[in-house]
């Protein structure tokens, strides 16, 4: 329950802290809602707002409901004035006994599909060429096989710190360079599975609990990320202008639609932060003006609005984003800004 309160506090300096202004409601808004699992605050925030990022000064705390930062399934969520503002009110029948319901940690309405970026939140996905030279690899199996998969015993050598056992093994893919600059962002951690030591020394043994892709060889292997990320996270847009591009996306798609994770050129040094929002322009496409007069003439058409997207995981130099809305086809190379 600790998680819980730390969540609970986190909401309440969110929801307090953040300066009311005036927000425009949805066409077509409800005046009650009731929550049903399944939710994420970002759809909630969707029936009442275009822009979903904007829900904090439109959210109304009610004292008298029991963890009132934190919404719940079954909940009820109405629309209110409050000297003439818009404000949704939580109401929660808080006096029912506990056999009939009962708030867990678990059941909490999550800000974005956390079933989605789990797996990008407790592996690597984005190093520096030195820390993947340094990551411990695997260097043999027991049973002398070329492939490995789930429930194979392998044997890692460069583990230095014994007090970890829980690993998550990948091998190394491409290199992220910026559009603009051609610095050198990054190298991709491809994703193979998890497993866990079941006993230390040089080489350590590592039995490989969970394979996503086969696992070879030279493959590496590094600890868990063990920052707690919580259920929610705060929904804002950055503080300041921003132009990244999308250099990347996961799953190898083509085209970029909701809940495709990208890649932004943009990281820590570049002040984002996790929650930041931010819109996706479609990159406009260049076009020949056959009416001018000068015959021929190559014209850059303006760029669209395409959608949105949230960081939810950043590193020094790139962040991870999660489209929340895509409205038209999206690609690599198209960027994401900071809202108007």
């Amino acid at each position: 329950m600790k998680t819980l309160a730390i969540c609970s506090l986190f909401l309440a300096l969110v929801f307090t802290s953040l300066p009311v202004q005036s927000v425009e409601l949805k066409d077509g808004h409800p005046d009650t809602y009731v929550v049903v699992k399944g939710d994420t605050l970002w759809d909630i925030s969707g029936v009442f707002l275009d822009k979903p990022w904007l829900w904090p000064e439109i959210w109304h705390v009610n004292p008298q409901v029991r963890n009132p930062h934190l919404i719940y399934p079954g909940d009820i969520l109405k629309l209110v004035y409050i000297d003439g503002k818009p404000r949704i009110m939580l109401s929660r029948d808080d006096k029912l006994s506990p056999q009939m319901r009962v708030l867990s940690e678990g059941d909490v309405i999550p800000t974005i599909p956390l079933n989605i970026i789990k797996p990008f939140l407790y592996s690597p996905r984005v190093l520096s060429e030195a820390e993947i030279d340094a990551a411990p690899y695997i260097l043999a199996d027991s049973s002398q096989r070329l492939i490995f998969d789930q429930g194979t015993k392998v044997y890692v050598r460069g583990i230095t710190d014994q007090t970890k056992n829980d690993f998550s093994l990948f091998r190394k893919g491409d290199p992220y360079y910026d559009p603009e600059t051609n610095e050198l962002l990054g190298i991709e951690a491809i994703h193979l599975g998890s497993g866990k030591k079941i006993r230390a020394g040089d080489p350590a043994t590592i039995i490989i609990n969970e394979s996503v892709q086969e696992v070879l060889k030279g493959d590496k292997a590094l600890p868990y990320y063990e920052n707690v990320f919580p259920s929610v996270f705060m929904l804002r847009p950055p503080n300041h202008m921003v132009t990244a591009y999308i250099i990347s996306v996961y799953n190898g798609v083509t085209q970029i639609g909701t809940y495709d994770v990208v890649i932004l050129n943009k990281g820590t040094r570049d002040q984002m932060e996790v929650g930041h929002v931010m819109t996706i322009m479609q990159s406009g496409r260049v076009v020949e003006d056959k009416y001018s007069s000068e015959k021929g003439e190559l014209v850059k058409l303006p760029s669209e609005i395409a959608g949105e997207l949230m960081i939810f995981r950043t590193f020094e130099k790139t962040s991870l984003a999660l489209v929340m809305r895509a409205s038209q086809p999206i690609h690599v190379m198209d960027t994401a800004v900071t809202p108007e």
